[in-house]
């Protein structure tokens, strides 16, 4: 079996022995949740990420420069709520201790309230999203996001971060045999492009043509899922519990 293959195949059927465990397919869905969340926002509220701090940042830089469409306020509340929850995610992970499953259960709970809060306030309100209600979905998705990436962060799966696919697209090149490099984990790398660009097609597919609540829906339910699971997960002891170590 070619390494590429081999190595996506681990990554969605994992050696639950290994040092990472059931991590790895439970943040592709993760990953997937993130396409589906920036689809929502990106689209119906105004050119803004909550998942993505980078595009929000050079957002801004468009908005100071005047390039109509976009908001300089949403930019700054986007990344000021984002850091808020990863503050909140901080916390919620350092109170679980050092056990990995109980770490991400938790902070996906935090993230489920926001996230279905926000889901919440989209099917009341009705679009468009304007105004104060364009200006709250920011902020709840912001923080349920920023929860998730604290989380994300504090497991240190490589390659598997749910939000940036900078690093991990460069990696899949430059770590390549091609570049002279020892191994590039490519068929990783590529799996969580892959749920990234599923989750923004479905977002898009489904704020556009179907219903704008839509995203939101199918991500409280695969926070539900993936929460269960770790639920369930969360009472092993085995390695990948642990702390990870550098790989």
């Amino acid at each position: 079996m070619p390494v590429v293959l081999r190595e996506a195949r681990d990554t969605l059927v994992p050696d639950m022995r290994g040092p990472h465990g059931p991590l790895p397919p439970l943040l592709l869905v993760l990953t997937l949740l993130t396409g589906l969340v920036d689809a929502f926002s990106y689209l119906l509220l105004g050119h803004v990420f909550v998942a993505n701090m980078t595009g929000n940042v050079v957002f801004m830089g468009f908005a100071l420069a005047g390039a109509p469409t976009f908001s300089t306020p949403a930019s700054a509340v986007a990344l000021g709520s984002f850091a808020a929850g990863a503050l909140a995610g901080g916390i919620t992970v350092h109170l679980a201790g050092s056990h990995r499953g109980r770490q991400l259960q938790r902070a996906l709970l935090v993230e489920t309230v926001f996230v279905t809060a926000a889901m919440v306030v989209t099917l009341v309100s009705g679009g468009p999203y304007t105004g104060g209600v364009r200006f709250t979905l920011i902020v709840l998705l912001g923080l349920g996001l920023g929860v998730q990436n604290a989380a994300v962060r504090a497991l240190a799966v490589p390659d598997l971060t749910t939000t940036v696919l900078t690093r991990t697209l460069t990696g899949a090149v430059a770590d390549s045999r091609l570049a002279l490099g020892t191994g590039s984990r490519a068929g990783r790398r590529v799996l969580s492009a892959a749920a990234m660009l599923a989750g923004a097609f479905f977002g898009a597919l489904a704020a556009l043509h179907v219903h704008p609540a839509l995203p939101l829906l199918i991500a409280v339910a695969l926070l539900a899922a993936v929460g269960t699971a770790v639920t369930l997960l969360a009472r092993s002891d085995a390695p990948w519990t642990r702390p990870a170590t550098a790989e």
